[in-house]
C-alpha cells in the first residue's frame, strides 16, 4: 500500500479558503486517503479545487487534475437533477402514477405506485426476485422487465427502504419514456454539457484511461459465497459481522446487489463493462469539481446556467420520508424527490441542505441558505452508506471560509 501520509496535494484555493486545503492535507497525514479530490462553489464561484494521492495502487499512478472515479450513489442525486427537471417543465408529475408514464409498471400491484413514491424509496422495490448475470444487470431491458413482473416487498407509501440499485432504472425508466431518450443522454445533453462537467452515466471508452481504480472496503476473504455459506468449524468473526449486514437474505445486502449478486462481485466495479452501462443509481463516473459546478448550478447561476428553479429546489427537498429507513439499518436518512435531506444522519448545513451520498465516502451536497455546493470523491472506502468524517471535515471547513 502506497504511503498516503506522503502524498502529494495538488490544487488551489480562493483567499481566505486555506483552512480547507488545511483539512484535505490532514486527511492524507492520518492515513485516512490513497487518492481523493475535493471541490466547493460559493455563491456560484469556485473558491476550492484539490487533488491528490495514488489514483491507482496497483500501478502507482499518481492521482492527477483530470482523474475520474467511479462514485456509486453520489449518481442518484444527478439522476434526481434529470428527474426534477422535468417535473419544472410540466412534463413529469410527482404526484401520478408511474404506470401513467410506463404501463407495464402498473401489474403485480403496483398501479398506484406514484413517481415520488419511486423517487423518495418508498416503493417497495428495493429488490427483485431471483437473480441475473452481471451482463443482463447491465444491459437494461433485462431489469426493466424483472421491475415490471416483481410484486412490492411492502405496501407502496407505508414505509421507505433505500433502493440502492433498482432507484436508477425505475427512475431511469421514467425519464427514458417522458424525454425519449435514454438517462444517461438526457445526463449529458440537458446538465453535463451546458456546465461543462466532466460526469457520465455511461462512460464513453475514449475516457476510460482517466479512471482511477476503487479499493474496496470489504476484505478479499469476504465474498457472496462466504457470506451465504454455513460456518465450518469456529466463525470467522469478520465474515460474521458482513453477513449480519450484508448477506444474501438481509434487505441491505438484497438492495445493495439487485438485481443479481454477480454485481457483488468488487472487480466488477472497476471494469470497463460496469463503466460503460448506464447504472443510473449507482455507475457515475466523475470528479470533485463537476460535482460540486453540478450543485452549485441547482442553487443558482453557474456561468449563466441553472439547472432547476428555486421553487423546483424547495419542492424538491421537501421531506417526503419519515421515520428509521427499513433498509439502512434503521438510520434516520430522509428523503425528498430522489434527494437525501437533512437529518440526524446528514447533519450538514441548514435544515434545506439536500445531495446525495455514495457508498464508500462520495458526496455531492448543496446548501441553498449559505450559497455553497461541495464535490468529493476518493478511492479508499469507507464503510459508511452516509459520509464520513473525511468529507464532513471538508464541508465544515468550507462553512468557516464561507462566513
Amino acid at each position: 500500500m502506497t504511503d498516503s501520509s506522503a502524498a502529494t496535494v495538488a490544487g488551489w484555493t480562493a483567499p481566505g479558503w486555506e483552512g480547507v486545503r488545511d483539512v484535505f492535507e490532514a486527511n492524507f497525514a492520518k492515513g485516512l486517503e490513497v487518492g481523493a479530490g475535493f471541490s466547493c462553489y460559493h455563491r456560484g464561484a469556485k473558491t476550492v479545487d484539490l487533488w491528490g494521492g495514488v489514483a491507482d495502487v496497483e500501478t502507482g499512478s499518481p492521482w492527477e487534475e483530470d482523474t475520474l472515479m467511479l462514485v456509486f450513489s453520489t449518481t442518484k442525486g444527478a439522476t434526481a437533477i434529470c428527474a426534477n427537471r422535468l417535473v419544472q417543465q410540466g412534463l413529469l408529475d410527482p404526484d401520478a402514477p408511474v404506470a401513467e408514464y410506463w404501463p407495464a409498471f402498473g401489474r403485480n400491484g403496483k398501479d398506484e405506485i406514484t413517481v415520488a413514491h419511486i423517487l423518495s424509496h418508498q416503493a417497495g422495490l428495493a429488490w427483485v426476485d431471483g437473480s441475473m448475470t452481471a451482463e443482463e444487470a447491465l444491459s437494461w431491458e433485462p431489469v426493466i422487465e424483472a421491475l415490471e413482473n416483481q410484486h412490492p416487498a411492502w405496501e407502496p407509501g407505508t414505509r421507505h427502504g433505500y433502493h440502492a440499485t433498482t432507484y436508477g432504472w425505475l427512475v431511469g425508466e421514467v425519464i427514458r419514456r417522458v424525454a425519449g431518450t435514454s438517462v444517461g443522454t438526457y445526463f449529458a445533453e440537458q446538465v453535463a454539457g451546458p456546465l461543462d462537467l466532466d460526469f457520465w452515466i455511461g462512460l464513453p471508452e475514449s475516457q476510460e484511461s482517466r479512471v482511477g481504480r476503487l479499493i474496496s472496503f470489504i476484505p478479499p476473504s469476504v465474498s457472496m459465497d462466504t457470506l451465504a455459506a454455513e460456518a465450518a468449524g469456529e466463525p470467522d468473526p469478520v465474515i460474521e459481522m458482513f453477513k449480519a449486514f450484508l448477506g444474501p437474505e438481509t434487505p441491505l445486502g438484497k438492495a445493495l446487489f439487485a438485481p443479481g449478486f454477480a454485481l457483488a462481485d468488487a472487480d466488477i466495479w472497476n471494469s470497463r463493462a460496469m463503466r460503460a452501462a448506464e447504472v443510473p443509481a449507482a455507475n457515475g463516473v466523475t470528479d470533485a469539481r463537476s460535482i460540486a459546478r453540478m450543485y452549485a448550478a441547482c442553487v443558482g447561476e453557474v456561468d449563466g446556467v441553472r439547472l432547476l428553479t428555486p421553487s423546483q429546489v424547495t419542492e424538491a427537498t421537501r421531506q417526503r420520508t419519515e421515520g428509521p429507513n427499513f433498509v439502512l439499518l434503521d438510520m434516520d436518512v430522509q428523503f425528498g424527490l430522489g434527494f437525501m435531506v437533512h437529518s440526524s444522519m446528514m447533519p450538514i448545513g441548514s435544515p434545506q441542505s439536500f445531495g446525495h451520498f455514495g457508498a464508500g465516502g462520495s458526496v455531492g451536497w448543496a446548501d441553498p441558505d449559505a450559497e455553497l455546493a461541495f464535490g468529493y470523491v476518493m478511492n479508499r472506502m469507507d464503510i459508511g452508506l452516509a459520509g464520513d468524517n473525511r468529507s464532513l471535515d471538508l464541508m465544515n471547513a468550507c462553512y468557516a471560509a464561507a462566513r
